[in-house]
């Protein structure tokens, strides 16, 4: 198998940059060990950076932020809801930082406008009542999955090639080169070799295990972020906290529900990454502060995401995460003696798009190709298999068609057939075999209240009659499915949730015979 251009990782800036060289006429192949947006890129807020929560610290990520949101509202509004935002202080915030605050903002080009804390409470009910200063800017919501579904679906149209669940174990280097890359398919076991002319690694939190095929070792800082999930929509606008960047200050609508987060843990290790009982309570306390009515309100879900930050000398081993640059770094190997191999790391998710032009630039420039950057200017297309991961659209569409026949698979949801046969059809075209876990992925099945405790029987069941499914590889598929969907509610069982909690258990044990979670080394039952 050749290419010109191997990318290693499929998070945002990985199938960023699979487009931006297709539409520079370079082709290109992208490996990924799991599936889409698997790392950082699907364990964010879904933020879409005003840039004002760097104003004070970084100020190179706050242009970036904000010369980067401007350009994806506008070539790439199905992606996002421009929500606008609010930065708010409370009762015992630093008074200094909120009065500077408008004069952190004006050098780095990020609009601001001052309001009163009666203002800020009309525009958004839920606000506590000790909110005491208030700053409107330009936030917006966006949706990662439906990104990268996009980007890479126009470069496949373009002639460049996906394949996930292939994970690069090893790199033949000849004379300062990598020559050719091994990898192994996880569904087959099956080891191969790829050509390329460049190399990209675009693997994130695990850059440096790339990197170590080659010998090189790059200075990676891991940092952990949780987030949690309401069950329903608090806020209409995305809710900054008006203090220096902290743990669980910001809280982001997305579609039907909120994001309350995130934290800043530092791990050592990329293995059994999972939120905390400690990470939720501390998240359910300070996002209260700014809304009370995250004290009450019921999660459905937890999650989190590894930030790789990387580390230039003059921060420190024992640098704090928070205090690393989110600016974007991309490392040309040459000099460590291999030629063909580039990193990208570091940057945010709002900064994707740039991280991806830079990345593409440098490569074209060793390929000997000289075409321009054309996603600065050109909108990102739309792709019919890759718009059901917009909340609410099933049922938009479905009540819009009038059709008896098209039954719902979802209900917290609303997943139709409809959304199912397009989405097994757009797997089947990239020749891939469909799982539950995929199409989680790809149309909110089994992200509702009840946490696939329903649709996910109900949805294997489909994939049988379709006959996508044929020999009890489905209960193993279903098995996937269950975990994937506990990983995310076992630091959050009170209340509402533990009772939903209860039921999905008796379902799935009862049904399936199917253990919900066993704990790992070291954790106790």
């Amino acid at each position: 198998m050749q290419t010109q251009v191997l990318i290693i990782g499929g998070g945002a800036t990985g199938t960023a940059l699979s487009r931006d060289l297709a539409l520079r006429g370079v082709k290109s192949i992208l490996v990924e060990k799991g599936d889409l947006n698997a790392g950082a890129s699907g364990g964010n807020h879904g933020l879409l950076h005003s840039g004002g929560r760097y104003v004070s610290n970084d100020r190179e990520a706050a242009r970036e932020c904000k010369l980067e949101g401007d350009i994806i509202k506008k070539l790439m509004p199905q992606c996002v809801e421009n929500t606008g935002g609010l930065f708010v202080a409370v009762q015992g915030d630093d008074e200094a930082y909120i009065a500077d605050f408008p004069s952190y903002c004006a050098p780095c080009g990020v609009p601001c406008e001052r309001i009163t804390p009666r203002e800020a409470r009309q525009l958004e009910p839920t606000l506590s009542d000790k909110v005491i200063a208030a700053y409107i800017v330009e936030d917006a919501s966006i949706d990662p999955f439906k990104l990268s579904l996009l980007n890479m679906s126009q470069a496949i149209s373009l002639g460049s090639r996906l394949m996930r669940r292939t994970k690069a174990i090893g790199f033949d280097i000849h004379n300062k080169k990598i020559n050719r890359v091994r990898v192994r398919s996880k569904d087959t076991g099956e080891e191969f070799y790829i050509q390329a002319d460049q190399v990209v690694n675009c693997a994130g939190a695990w850059a440096n295990q790339v990197c170590g095929l080659a010998g090189i070792e790059i200075d990676i800082l891991y940092s952990k972020g949780t987030l949690l999930v309401t069950n329903d929509r608090i806020n209409h606008r995305i809710i900054n906290r008006l203090r220096r960047p902290s743990d669980a200050d910001i809280l982001v609508p997305g579609g039907t529900v909120s994001i309350i987060g995130t934290t800043s843990i530092r791990v050592d290790s990329l293995d059994d990454i999972h939120p905390t009982i400690e990470e939720t309570d501390l998240i359910v306390r300070e996002g209260a502060a700014m809304v009370p009515a995250l004290e009450r309100t019921r999660y459905v879900r937890a999650y989190c995401g590894v930030r790789p930050l990387f580390r230039t000398s003059g921060s420190g081993h024992e640098a704090d995460a928070r205090a690393v640059s989110r600016g974007i770094a991309i490392l040309d190997h040459s000099h460590e003696g291999v030629e063909n191999l580039t990193t990208v790391t570091g940057g945010k998710l709002t900064t994707f798009r740039l991280m991806a032009e830079r990345t593409a630039g440098m490569v074209c420039g060793k390929i000997g190709v000289s075409e321009p950057c054309r996603t600065r200017t050109e909108p990102l297309p739309a792709a019919e298999e890759c718009q059901w991961t917009e909340p609410g659209l099933s049922p938009k569409k479905w009540m819009r068609s009038h059709t008896t026949d098209d039954i719902m698979i979802c209900e917290c949801e609303m997943v139709t057939k409809t959304a199912m046969d397009e989405t097994i059809a757009s797997l089947k075209n990239n020749n891939e075999k469909p799982s539950l876990v995929d199409l989680c992925m790809r149309t909110r099945l089994g992200r509702g209240a009840c946490q696939g405790a329903f649709c996910g029987t109900r949805a294997l069941a489909y994939l049988y009659e379709c006959g996508e499914e044929k020999t009890r590889h489905g209960l193993a598929d279903i098995g996937n499915f269950f975990q994937e969907r506990w990983k995310g509610i076992r630091s959050i069982l009170w209340g509402d949730q533990l009772i939903q909690a209860e039921l999905t258990e008796s379902i799935h044990c009862g049904l399936f015979d199917e253990e919900l979670y066993t704990p790992s080394e070291g954790e106790a039952d």
